[in-house]
């Protein structure tokens, strides 16, 4: 038959105990009346022995014969070209950049323990909440940098989150728009919904966040702006590791240097790109409400069309075939010679 194809060809094999199994039921039928006359003359045999008819028992062990060579032939599943059908796969995912802050300004302790230790809590509860999507993290201080690709890995997501800290930049400052514009490069191609999502004080020195902003407009990609903080300012406060002691960091004139919450210039970033500006502060963020009302709504049903061939299965007239089959021969084997 053009084009037959065996899903399973290794089960032919059992074609040999099918043959040992059919020689078996041969012999067994050969030597029956010789085994049978040791007790009985052929007279008794007729009056006490009821058989089938020998025509009946042949027929039943060729039927016996082709039930089991039928279910080897289906075992195999033989298949031949059928239609092709287009599948269509959808589900509700999108594609998350976290910028996440982390210069000086958010080791600011208004928010406890700190602004950043804050921002990396919340920013790992959310990822759990947002399961099946892919995470990313763009870490930016003075400068910019990739700490983890696209990912569905959030045991790997957590881990580099969690070690997360200025040093992971070698620039001091606070630019966003370098965080902005490294999490645009970040995405690559894909058809999912592409979401940024700024955690940051929202000082900026210099880097045109603004205009970095509406480039990610023009990809189409939304950002939804976290802002953690005092908008009256807070000091930057720095601990020792292995002391535990803590210092307010002061500016080259010896004066302690203060951080506040920009939220203008954050929710302009959001607004520019129809994102959403969440001003987190100092207090506990509703972070359930957060996820649903600002975040779930932004990713949307992604659609994969996907064209295949469909196999013509044969297996299930096989299987009807050896079933047949064996009705028969039980059938048969009810004859009783006259």
């Amino acid at each position: 038959m053009s084009g037959l194809h065996l899903a399973h060809p290794a089960a032919i094999h059992l074609v040999w105990l099918v043959l040992l199994i059919i020689g078996g039921l041969i012999w067994a039928e050969a030597t029956h009346g010789d085994r049978l006359g040791r007790f009985l003359s052929a007279p008794m045999q007729t009056l006490l022995v009821r058989r089938p008819a020998q025509g009946a028992r042949v027929a039943a062990i060729v039927l016996a014969g082709l039930c089991l060579l039928f279910g080897v032939a289906a075992l195999t599943r033989p298949q031949i070209p059928g239609k092709t059908e287009v599948v269509h796969t959808s589900r509700r995912a999108a594609d998350i950049m976290v910028v996440l802050d982390v210069s000086r300004s958010m080791l600011a302790e208004d928010a406890a323990p700190s602004r950043l230790a804050r921002a990396k809590a919340e920013i790992g509860e959310m990822a759990d909440q947002l399961a099946g999507n892919r995470f990313g993290l763009v870490a930016f201080a003075g400068k910019a940098a990739v700490l983890c690709p696209l990912t569905g890995d959030l045991d790997f997501f957590h881990l580099v989150l969690s070690q997360a800290d200025p040093g992971s930049v070698s620039r001091g400052g606070t630019r966003i728009g370098d965080g902005l514009r490294k999490a645009l490069s970040a995405f690559g191609p894909g058809r999912a919904a592409k979401l940024v999502l700024l955690v940051t004080d929202g000082e900026d020195h210099d880097s045109f966040p603004k205009d970095a902003a509406k480039s990610l407009a023009e990809q189409g990609i939304t950002v939804v702006a976290v802002g953690f903080g005092s908008e009256e300012g807070s000091p930057i406060t720095l601990t020792d590791p292995e002391t535990g002691s803590k210092t307010e960091l002061k500016d080259s004139s010896g004066q302690v240097v203060t951080s506040r919450l920009d939220g203008d210039l954050l929710r302009d970033i959001a607004l520019s790109t129809k994102g959403a500006y969440i001003p987190a502060g100092v207090a506990t963020l509703d972070l359930e409400s957060v996820v649903q009302r600002n975040i779930v709504p932004l990713t949307r049903d992604t659609t994969t069309d996907t064209s295949r061939v469909v196999p013509f299965e044969l297996y299930p007239w096989l299987l009807l075939a050896s079933l047949l089959s064996l009705v028969t021969a039980t059938w048969l084997g009810t004859w009783r010679a006259s």
